[in-house]
């Protein structure tokens, strides 16, 4: 009987779709387990090989803990709204909610012939409004809250409230906006509830307000820093300006240090929790205030080098800073605009990674310095970020190299504060070793001193104090887009309201295009019926609008990070209609385990996700406060790219052997029409794009040879390969094997389909090894020792493989397991059957038929992981090599047992040593136990 990979893989797919045989339950007497991939978007590609590798990986763990005993929780969704779709509906004019159903198709067609053990009953889709309604109570309830630094955790709005009437503002340490005004209780119950509400907006956890944002002309929306790549858009390449918008934003500065010290209590890789401290970027130093001349105007900088305020010469504020407009002189206004201007054409990231090109203007303004009240020249220049700390920086040259530079370019002077250091060359950064002078009361302090003494003296001038910095900044939280969560926001006199539980979810609207309308409204700016009725609770016509209870609602929709920031915990309990999740789901399922996914998103979906789960933790809708205990990121599976080479300005290609005779261009071309032997027909390449249709070709020994490159799987690159084709050829299961095959999972690997061979030839043996022919052959025979001993070692090392996720060293274990059975020729089933299971996680579908066969009617999913016993692995024997006067004649099998006078016996009684002593009577006979045997004589 052949191993028919085919057929045994679709049924056994069948099977486990009918029998929900991979259902967790939200309590069980069981241990729980919840292993989590982070969901995909479903793009129109679908995917391709290079995506299951971390679904392969995290469904082989799944498997193992639900052998081992477990409770296993495996979903799987869709993060499905988001700009591709969107724009996808821009040129087509199709609805995205239509291409978005059949990529999901797609994908789900495809994911299912990999084999995965999801629970499918869970599945989530965030642009489903029976998903997106909880975004948006969640948004809710981050309105409704605000952040209490005394008690370090969010709180209910209505206890601010409550905190107002009774004693005003004065004595709430709140995070808040800087621009707060102090007012008594009495103040309070005398504002008007618009004079509340507009108060309030500025301690809730999400807000309106005016922010600099990323603006993308072209994609008429706000982009995100990490969806910005070069200063041009990630997706389309379209440019990027910068510009002041009023946008929702989220209040997750307020969790920077709770965000920091998170990372020491959960299991994620190092890079990952560096990545992520470096953004939130904590510093320590002290806020400064200069006044400036001729203004009432002042200009508050952090420092983190207070020691060397003595050395300020300059200071420098963004170009987007509001004071910019205030106190520029009429004589510099000219080239101030025209430097604002160009830097608006450029993101804060470029801006940020540009270290060579120095730029600037002077404001014609000038600062006085808190202690000498000299006058200080301040100028503006595009390495210093409005976001970032005050938008202002005081510039000590001496001190620093960017200002030195600055200053060198510029002529400004640069005054030397530390004692016996030579600035001529650069400046001097090492704090370390700072003895600061030319510093009045500062002179002669090492850099401690000297910076707990300059805080001492700002204080007592009313002009500085110690703090604590973060580089994180709040994250805007609006997209001038279509096709994301509807916010719950409707407007009365200009000031958001939100819409109840009860009424949402608030779904998307129809509109006649996806694009902002001709004055620059958001896409939802287009819909008809897009006003909400107040006293009917329901959406309905704009042109209702200004009667008495009908209101305009929000026209942004939320950021694709919205949905991804709490999917995790839907899973838990995805069908209830009533709550985001039930407290018993919650508190029985608690966090992810095992949470497997890319560094890319460390940044970015990681840190908003942390944020949302301890804001939930603080109102006490989870029961922790980060919500994955270890997280794991794979590698990348590379593609091997193939490249043609075209002699330039000419139609001709010429294979590679020959290209270093021209001069050619690089061209990759689908790796798909590519052999084996890396080579390509020529008729193919012609018929594939109309590019080609005429090419002439210039081949080696009558064949075109391509050139090969090793680079990231991508279609821009044409060196994508499909897993239908390979499960198709080979099989899922030998895809499986082969992805972990390729090597360590958080190590990037190149993909080459022609490998796979090898795994798929394991799998036949494997197939082969339960076989005598055609016929199944599996009996109740005795294991011998051979057997007892290869089932254990394998036993030992695939479990210390699996729970160290070092998944190819198993495959290979599995491969000299199969070698030794085989050899032994083992059809014992007290072997056969643990092996099995052994391979289940890895090779599902051929586990579940070979079990079957062996008369088993359950799946196989659930039986109990094979137990080690270390007894066969101990050698209760020895092959001593028996000597004659140091010349070894024959080896001798011995059990270790024996003692030194046994072992010589049973030497002496062997007829080869009668043999060689032919009646002479030895010397002596020297016995190493468990080593040698010699025989002098």
């Amino acid at each position: 009987m052949s191993y028919d990979f085919n057929t045994i893989e679709a049924r056994w797919q069948a099977f486990w779709a009918e029998n929900g045989t991979f259902k967790a339950e939200n309590n069980s007497d069981k241990p729980k387990y919840y292993v989590l991939d982070m969901f995909p978007y479903p793009s129109g590609a679908g995917l391709h090989v290079g995506h299951p590798l971390g679904y392969i990986a995290s469904d082989i763990y799944a498997r193992y803990k639900r052998h081992k005993g477990f409770n296993v929780l495996h979903p799987q969704g869709y993060d499905s709204f988001g700009l591709p779709a969107e724009q996808y509906a821009i040129q087509t004019g199709q609805h995205p909610a239509i291409t978005t159903k059949e990529n999901i198709a797609r994908y789900r067609e495809q994911l299912d012939k990999i084999g995965f053990s999801f629970d499918w009953s869970r599945e989530v889709k965030t642009s489903d409004p029976t998903f997106y309604k909880w975004t948006q109570w969640i948004f809710t309830e981050l309105f409704n809250s605000w952040y209490d630094n005394d008690a370090d955790k969010a709180r209910p709005i209505s206890e601010l409230e409550q905190l107002f009437s009774e004693e005003g503002n004065a004595k709430v340490n709140a995070v808040c906006d800087e621009d707060i005004t102090e007012f008594t209780a009495a103040d309070w119950n005398a504002f008007s509830s618009k004079e509340k509400q507009e108060v309030l907006l500025k301690y809730r956890l999400t807000y309106l307000a005016e922010t600099e944002v990323n603006w993308c002309p072209q994609l008429g929306t706000v982009l995100a820093n990490d969806e910005i790549v070069n200063g041009v858009s990630e997706r389309g390449g379209y440019p990027v300006i910068r510009k002041k918008m009023t946008q929702w934003s989220m209040r997750i500065s307020a969790y920077a240090q709770r965000l920091i010290d998170g990372l020491n209590t959960i299991d994620w890789p190092q890079p990952l929790k560096d990545s992520q401290t470096n953004w939130i970027g904590r510093s320590e130093g002290a806020s400064v205030t200069f006044k400036v001349k001729d203004h009432d105007e002042v200009i508050d900088v952090f420092t983190t080098r207070p020691d060397t305020i003595f050395g300020v010469s300059f200071m420098t504020l963004a170009p987007e800073h509001e004071l910019v407009s205030k106190i520029t002189t009429p004589e510099q206004k000219a080239e101030i605009d025209a430097y604002i201007e160009a830097t608006a054409k450029r993101s804060e990231r470029d801006r940020m990674a540009d270290v060579k090109t120095i730029s600037g203007v002077f404001t014609g303004a000038y600062a006085e310095h808190p202690f000498t009240k000299e006058p200080v020249p301040i100028w503006i220049g595009d390495y210093v970020l409005a976001g970032y700390g005050t938008g202002a920086v005081m510039a000590v040259p001496c001190g620093d190299q960017r200002d030195y530079d600055f200053a060198k370019h510029f002529g400004i002077d640069i005054p030397n504060i530390f004692e016996g250091v030579d600035i001529s060359e650069e400046a001097f950064a090492d704090k370390d070793n700072t003895i600061i002078a030319n510093s009045d009361f500062l002179n002669g302090l090492k850099y401690k001193k000297a910076v707990k003494t300059a805080i001492y003296e700002l204080e007592k001038l009313g002009q500085g104090k110690g703090k604590i910095n973060y580089r994180l900044r709040d994250a805007v939280f609006s997209r001038q887009r279509y096709w994301g969560e509807p916010f719950p926001v409707y407007y009365v006199d200009g000031m958001p309201q939100m819409i109840d539980l009860k009424h949402l979810p608030i779904e998307l609207p129809e509109v006649e295009k996806y694009l902002p309308t001709e004055t620059g409204e958001p896409p939802l700016g287009r819909a008809d019926v897009w006003a909400w009725d107040l006293e009917n609770s329901k959406v309905v016509a704009n042109d209702l609008i200004n009667h008495t209870t009908v209101f305009p609602l929000e026209l942004n929709t939320m950021p694709g990070w919205a949905g991804s920031s709490y999917y995790f915990n839907r899973y838990m309990d995805p069908h209830n209609e009533d709550e985001v999740f039930s407290q018993e789901a919650i508190n029985y399922w608690k966090e992810v385990d095992l949470y497997i996914g890319g560094s890319e998103h460390a940044t970015g979906h990681l840190l908003y996700a942390r944020f949302w789960q301890k804001f939930l933790f603080d109102r006490g809708i989870v029961p922790v406060d980060e919500f994955a205990k270890k997280l794991i990121n794979q590698g990348m599976i590379l593609g091997t790219s193939a490249i043609v080479y075209r002699v330039n300005g000419t139609n001709k290609y010429v294979s590679k052997g020959l290209k270093d005779q021209y001069n050619v261009e690089e061209l990759r071309v689908d790796v798909n029409m590519i052999n084996a032997s890396d080579e390509l027909l020529p008729e193919d390449l012609k018929n594939w794009q109309p590019q080609f249709k005429e090419a002439e070709f210039e081949l080696e020994d009558g064949k075109y040879i391509v050139g090969r490159e090793v680079e990231k799987m991508s279609k821009r690159w044409f060196n994508v390969v499909n897993p239908d084709g390979i499960c198709e050829q080979y099989g899922a299961d030998s895809l499986r094997l082969y992805e972990m095959f390729l090597g360590p999972l958080e190590q990037a690997k190149p993909w080459n389909t022609a490998g796979i061979t090898g795994v798929h030839g394991f799998l036949k043996r494997l197939w082969k090894l339960y076989h005598n022919g055609d016929v199944f052959s599996v009996t109740d025979a005795e294991p011998t020792k051979d057997n007892l001993k290869t089932l254990h070692k394998t036993i030992k090392k695939v479990e210390e493989d699996i729970e160290n996720f070092s998944f190819n060293t198993s495959v290979s274990t599995f491969m000299i397991a199969v070698n030794e059975l085989t050899a032994q020729k083992c059809n014992a089933s007290a072997i056969l059957e643990p092996l099995l299971v052994l391979v289940s996680p890895y090779a599902p579908h051929i586990a579940e038929e070979l079990w079957n066969k062996l008369g088993h009617n359950e799946s196989i999913a659930t039986v109990a992981f094979p137990v080690f016993e270390e007894k066969h692995l101990v050698e209760s024997t020895k092959q001593y090599p028996i000597s004659f006067n140091g010349k070894m004649r024959f080896m001798m099998e011995l059990s270790l047992d024996l003692s030194k006078e046994d072992i010589e016996a049973a030497v002496m009684a062997h007829e080869k040593t009668q043999q060689q002593l032919d009646g002479r009577t030895p010397k002596k006979v020297i016995v190493v136990p468990g080593k040698i045997v010699n025989v002098v004589g």
